[in-house]
């Protein structure tokens, strides 16, 4: 058994019992240095990441916190993925708030994501919204949360934005009204066409399960429904790809 190999076991270890996330690639563990550099545990880059990887060890040198040139292979175990760009963080896992209905988010827009599973998705969906300048994102109850496969696809989209969660997202939902035009993206054929969507408040934006869509009894706790319409030859969008196009227009009028 290598030194490498009791390293790994041990961060295993550590992880389960610290609720560690593991952040691969140059723009996801910049963002996590930028936003939150407290909470780094360890840094791990290949010889090709080095440059990039310089200011990073000596802020954990600083610290008194490790950092580890690793070969190829190595680096792949370090990161459980072959795609980590050369750069691998090992960082505390960021706590998902609960969502004060008293006191929400301020901005434009909420996203809200009933259901969403893939945790691909949720990473691609956290790109676009911070892409977009969406302050927070609240998440429903069953929903992927954020994670190694997340922070990955995110590009560093997860650090810029707000993390709640919610038990009872219909009710959250109707408290929210209050402050947001609650909407919900469906494929109905009576929901409001995007380019028809009022843009005279904010918008609480949810989005739905890759399979089931946005709940009955979420999409029944909004306002209002939307769809993106297209030019027929498939039903939909995947759920990322619809977020995109949603936030790109609601978060165009300023």
């Amino acid at each position: 058994m290598s030194l490498f190999d009791v390293d790994t076991g041990a961060r295993r270890a550590e992880a389960a019992l610290m609720k560690t996330d593991t952040i691969c690639g140059t723009q996801a563990v910049a963002a996590l240095f930028a936003r939150r550099p407290n909470d780094v545990e360890r840094l791990f880059y290949t010889h090709a990441a080095r440059e990039q990887a310089g200011p990073f060890c000596a802020l954990l040198a600083a610290a008194r916190k490790p950092y580890r040139l690793l070969e190829p292979e190595d680096m792949a175990k370090a990161a459980g993925t072959q795609h980590h760009a050369g750069l691998v963080a090992v960082a505390r896992a960021r706590r998902v708030a609960v969502l004060d209905l008293s006191e929400p988010p301020k901005g434009r827009t909420l996203l809200v994501l009933d259901g969403i599973g893939n945790p691909h998705n949720l990473g691609a969906i956290a790109r676009s919204a911070a892409f977009f300048g969406v302050p927070a994102l609240l998440i429903g109850e069953g929903g992927a949360m954020p994670s190694d496969a997340a922070y990955r696809t995110a590009e560093g989209g997860l650090e810029h934005l707000e993390l709640y969660g919610t038990m009872d997202l219909p009710g959250a939902l109707h408290a929210l009204r209050r402050h947001y035009r609650t909407v919900a993206a469906t494929l109905s054929d009576t929901a409001t066409p995007l380019a028809d969507l009022p843009r005279d408040r904010p918008v609480a934006l949810v989005l739905g399960n890759e399979e089931r869509g946005v709940s009955p009894e979420v999409a029944a706790a909004c306002r209002r429904q939307v769809r993106i319409v297209g030019a027929g030859a498939v039903q939909s969008l995947n759920v990322a790809q619809a977020a995109a196009v949603l936030l790109g227009s609601i978060c165009a009028v300023g």
